[in-house]
């Protein structure tokens, strides 16, 4: 029996095809883990020219206030996430997460000021119970519409302003996290400028019927190559981005996540909208009096990379305990191996010796500082 007949199939799965493709499941879409070149070429060339990757599986949802006024879904928004929204600006894009009551993660996602609404991207995994959770919470302030006829592309590394230029010549004056509704040879698409790569780049929201006009339009650039899942995961281990399932979950809270930096100060403790978030206490309370364990950056010595659930220890001999990783490989830009994971406070601090046990045998690391790259986002 062919599994993939199963697998829901994005509007770019033919060309996946046409261009040589290995498909895997992934989310419950049939999707590219690698093109002809592998995922070590892949990589590189992302970081040094432009990869085109098909990210069409991942949710978009349009809210809208009843009243037709953005503060008023940027408030009810606000009671399902501890970040600020009524503070964004219109043309803007923010990082956000849903909480649950226990302070733990429901799923990451970006969310976009509009002018008269929000647009909200969410992961391919949790999109249907995403959008339950806010329909069960703020249905009765906010119309929420899942777009199932929009793709999403993402063009990533430092040619992608180049690439893209010769389609809209406007887009150099975009910042990092600024959003835009512009037309591409005539194809209407809102274009973001940020990404999973830790390089500069682009989103791009187009409508399904569009999306392999405007993928064969940019693969025809001699800079840009299409780019699967292997590449693009070695490619944020690198950049130290979460992959919820993975790194976040619902048993991390956004402070154990090493995720802070996104809970604003008007959200937070004395802020003008603190609280009123799902599980506000335990997350405010991590904020004044920090956590029992970190997310942390982990450099293996050698080249042997230190794959999802190892354990980690304080010692060689595995006596003392200290946590897991959560995600890990071989990192081609930094030619050697890379990982996190979450390991008691006591030993986060970067530079501090720590071992996994790999086949029985423990292995030194080293806590790390992240991203083991240097973003080159455009601020």
């Amino acid at each position: 029996m062919d599994q993939s007949a199963e697998l829901l199939k994005t509007p770019l799965h033919d060309l996946h095809i046409e261009l040589g493709a290995r498909m895997v499941p992934f989310a419950g879409y049939d999707m590219p883990v690698q093109y002809p070149a592998g995922v070590l070429k892949e990589h590189l060339h992302t970081r040094a020219k432009c990869g085109l990757f098909d990210v069409s599986h991942m949710g978009q949802v349009e809210i809208r206030a009843k009243s037709g006024n953005y503060e008023d879904a940027a408030l009810a928004l606000e009671t399902l996430v501890p970040v600020d929204i009524l503070g964004l600006k219109e043309g803007r894009q923010r990082y956000g997460f849903f909480t649950d009551e226990n302070g733990c993660i429901l799923d990451d996602l970006m969310f976009a000021n509009r002018g008269d609404h929000l647009l909200v991207v969410v992961n391919a995994g949790c999109k249907q119970a995403d959008i339950a959770h806010m329909r069960k919470h703020i249905a009765d302030r906010v119309d929420i519409t899942y777009l199932e006829d929009r793709a999403l592309l993402a063009l990533q590394g430092p040619k992608a302003e180049k690439v893209l230029t010769e389609l809209w010549a406007g887009l150099y004056a975009m910042k990092f996290m600024d959003v835009r509704e512009v037309a591409l040879h005539d194809i209407p698409a809102i274009v973001s400028r940020s990404g999973y790569s830790g390089e500069d780049g682009f989103e791009i929201s187009v409508p399904a019927d569009k999306a392999e006009e405007l993928a064969r339009i940019l693969l025809d650039h001699p800079d840009c190559e299409p780019i699967g899942l292997g590449a693009r995961d070695s490619l944020r281990l690198e950049a130290g981005l979460c992959l919820y399932g993975n790194d976040i979950d619902t048993t991390t809270s956004p402070i154990e996540a090493g995720l802070e930096w996104a809970i604003q100060k008007v959200r937070r403790s004395g802020g003008a909208r603190a609280g009123g978030f799902p599980g506000a206490d335990r997350i405010l309370s991590e904020l004044e009096n920090g956590t029992n364990r970190r997310r942390v950056g982990l450099k293996p010595e050698g080249k042997a990379p230190v794959r999802g659930h190892a354990k980690l220890y304080a010692d060689a001999e595995g006596k003392t305990e200290l946590g897991e990783v959560t995600s890990g490989g071989f990192g081609p830009s930094v030619e050697g191996p890379v990982a996190m994971g979450y390991v008691a406070a006591s030993h986060a601090e970067p530079g501090t010796q720590i071992y996994a046990e790999v086949r029985g045998k423990y292995l030194p690391v080293t806590v790390a500082a992240m991203p083991f790259v240097t973003p080159t986002y455009k601020r």
